[in-house]
């Protein structure tokens, strides 16, 4: 099994800034597909010329003239809103857009009305209408391994969810990060880690490798008080081994 070091940096200073870049593109495909960009920066104060963070007991008083704050980005989340009732046909659109929404749009939607088939409707609840598709999760490597990716992406998918019916995930390996996801087996792990994760927000299997969370999914908020409370405990401990 695999070692992780401890986190490089106090957990309970992460945040999420999130954005959508309008270009005032008056065309359908813009009214129907909405890109949201999600950075994970980390708030870290450091001593002027070093680049390790102060320690909790490191500095006599917090308005030390040496110690700077810095901001420091270590991932980033893309998730798209598809607005089914506005724009172009949803199906389509999604196809024009990228081969990675297309799968997603052939296992949840129908070509001729750009609506979710009668047999996703059955499986949700009726809370909205958009779909909200994760698209990509990337920490750091020094960040990985302690379940931040969980906790985050508990807390975008909850920013962005209101007046979405589902919101869809492919989980697995996008890119080839590092040497040892070469080897099959290390591939399938990680893979099975990641689903393990998304799973435990309440996304289920749907069809080919696309999962499905409705917003009214119980799972979804008890897991995410259940995180902030996992975010807080890694926090403390990551402070208490600094003294």
């Amino acid at each position: 099994m695999t070692e992780h070091s401890p986190p490089p940096g106090d957990p309970s200073q992460l945040h999420l800034r999130i954005s959508y870049d309008d270009e005032l593109w008056d065309t359908p495909q813009a009214d129907t597909i909405e890109r949201w960009n999600v950075a994970v920066r980390h708030r870290r104060r450091t001593h002027r010329g070093d680049q390790d963070s102060v320690r909790p007991n490191g500095c006599m008083t917090p308005d030390c003239p040496a110690c700077k704050v810095e901001d420091v980005a270590i991932g980033s989340m893309t998730f798209y809103r598809v607005n089914l009732d506005r724009g172009r046909n949803a199906y389509w659109a999604m196809e024009e857009e990228s081969e990675e929404l297309y799968e997603t749009a052939q296992a949840l939607l129908d070509p001729e009305t750009g609506f979710y088939t009668d047999e996703v409707s059955e499986r949700l609840a009726y809370v909205g209408s958009a779909l909200l598709v994760m698209d990509r999760v990337t920490l750091n490597p020094p960040w990985r391994g302690h379940g931040l990716a969980t906790v985050l992406v508990c807390e975008a998918i909850n920013r962005l969810m209101a007046g979405c019916r589902a919101i869809a995930c492919s989980p697995g390996i996008t890119v080839l990060s590092s040497r040892s996801l070469t080897e099959r087996y290390e591939w399938d792990r990680v893979n099975a880690k990641i689903t393990k994760g998304w799973e435990s927000l309440g996304f289920r299997p749907y069809r080919d490798n696309v999962y499905l969370l409705s917003p009214a999914s119980e799972d979804l908020e008890e897991q995410r008080d259940v995180l902030r409370g996992r975010l807080s405990e890694l926090g403390a401990a990551w402070q208490a081994a600094q003294l």
